[in-house]
């Protein structure tokens, strides 16, 4: 089942429910589905990498909104965020704990033949194809910084 269908059952279900937060998180990732579909021109639906992409960028978004707001003192705009982001959270892969995703992130390096940080580029091109969805860009990055210097 593609990530639109699963959606689309999330809402009618949240919709039978009541529940109004969960239904605006569903809403707001079907809006990123239809307007991912219209702009590359896929009518048959996304490809599950770019699915993966979808839910990482909302995901993105929900976590800096949140720090935003609680760095102005927006405490209930700060726990709807963080609602969303969890309810989002759902339809991605287990994440990689920190030393998984150094275990992985060495198996790559050794794949790739990386040894200094200039050829960090490289290495975060590959990881952030392999382990779409498991982690996020930004731990990536510093895992890979880490482990390079």
């Amino acid at each position: 089942m593609s990530l639109k269908e699963d959606v689309d059952q999330d809402i009618r279900a949240a919709i039978k429910a009541q529940t109004q937060d969960r239904l605006r998180a569903f809403r707001a990732i079907k809006s990123m589905i239809l307007i991912a579909e219209t702009e590359k021109g896929n009518r048959n639906g996304l490809a599950p990498d770019l699915e993966m992409n979808l839910l990482m960028k909302a995901i993105k978004q929900r976590r800096d909104s949140a720090d935003l707001y609680k760095e102005h003192g927006r405490d209930d705009l700060y726990q709807k965020e963080i609602e969303e982001l969890e309810v989002i959270r759902k339809y991605l892969p287990k994440q990689l704990s920190e030393s998984e995703l150094q275990e992985e992130l060495q198996k790559i390096i050794l794949e790739v033949g990386a040894t200094s940080i200039k050829e960090m580029g490289k290495v975060m091109g590959y990881a952030s194809k392999a382990l779409a969805g498991k982690a996020d860009g930004k731990s990536i990055s510093t895992v890979v910084r880490k482990l390079l210097s």
